[in-house]
């Protein structure tokens, strides 16, 4: 596959997604570059800004199985990954796979579940595999999380724990839509039966598992530039040099961000990755990966703000 024709299919995809999601250009595009870059994905959004519908669209315009889990204060790890059950006429036990057995699966409200149901996912997010009674099992290379959470209401909620929020890729804002798309949702909306469902109906699928190997494969051929790494790495040490964040982000971030920009540069048509490209990422990439200091939080920054803060300092190679 040609860097054109993963181009194209990136372009099929977006515009089927649009099908079902309207303003949201900027989160369809990391989710992109999430799916060829093998990432996963954490959606964060007030209620109502088809944070679901999204992963749902994203999911239907690709080839892939499909699972869901909606998370819940009472939901147990075997919930999620399954559990041995006895049979009586065989005298043996049975493996009835969870909803993890799948290879888009969306996490929907991930923060209401404890941390010993999130930390479930963990191994599955980091390795591909799930461990049921000492038994490795595979959930194959196209294995996705899309995990959605509300940052408004807290009652009944818990928070992510800092090693599983450094296994998503990228952690994405989801807002309300501009005035004149919000319009276009509800004409959009007004055309269709009254609570009718089927939202993801017009979306076709555009991409099954041989081509997304291959859109994969021509990424992988990629390679950056040491300028560009060093300012990857530069960028990264700064957040443990300053006293707004108290921890800053790993080797990991580093990595997942070097990651990332390939793929970008890759959906931009181009075999070498720019600046420009890092800077599009590199709050997306740490917002989830770093801890504010007393200070920032004092003064009410967030940490996009601190980010886009060392972004402004850090000198871009030319």
């Amino acid at each position: 596959m040609t860097l054109e024709a993963l181009s194209a299919q990136a372009d099929r995809l977006r515009a089927e997604i649009g099908k079902a999601v309207l303003g949201q250009e900027d989160v369809v595009d990391l989710l992109l570059i999430a799916l060829f870059a093998r990432g996963h994905v954490l959606l964060e959004g007030p209620p109502g800004t088809a944070k679901t519908l999204l992963a749902r669209s994203f999911a239907a315009a690709l080839s892939l199985k499909f699972g869901r889990i909606q998370f819940t204060p009472d939901l147990m790890p075997g919930d999620v990954l399954g559990t041995s059950i006895f049979n009586f006429q065989t005298n043996d036990f049975i493996l009835t796979k969870g909803p993890v057995f799948s290879e888009v699966l969306l996490a929907d409200e991930i923060n209401r579940a404890p941390p010993k149901t999130q930390a479930a996912l963990l191994q599955a997010m980091n390795e591909q595999t799930v461990s049921i009674d000492g038994t490795n099992h595979s959930l194959g290379e196209n294995f996705i999380v899309i995990a959605t959470q509300n940052p408004i209401e807290q009652q009944g909620t818990y928070p992510l724990p800092e090693a599983q929020l450094d296994r998503f890729l990228f952690k994405v804002m989801v807002e309300f839509p501009p005035e004149d798309v919000e319009m276009a949702i509800l004409r959009q909306h007004a055309a269709t039966p009254v609570r009718g469902g089927g939202e993801t109906d017009a979306v076709q699928t555009v991409l099954d598992a041989p081509a997304l190997a291959a859109c994969r494969a021509v990424i992988d051929g990629i390679i950056l530039e040491d300028e560009i790494l060093a300012y990857i790495l530069r960028l990264i040490r700064a957040t443990r040099q300053t006293s707004d964040i108290s921890h800053g982000a790993s080797t990991r971030a580093a990595d997942a961000l070097a990651l990332a920009t390939r793929a970008a540069a890759a959906l931009s048509g181009r075999d070498f990755a720019i600046p420009d490209d890092v800077k599009r990422l590199f709050v997306a990439t740490l917002r989830h990966r770093i801890v504010l200091g007393p200070g920032a939080e004092i003064e009410g920054r967030s940490p996009d703000l601190v980010l886009e803060g060392i972004l402004n300092q850090i000198e871009a190679p030319h």
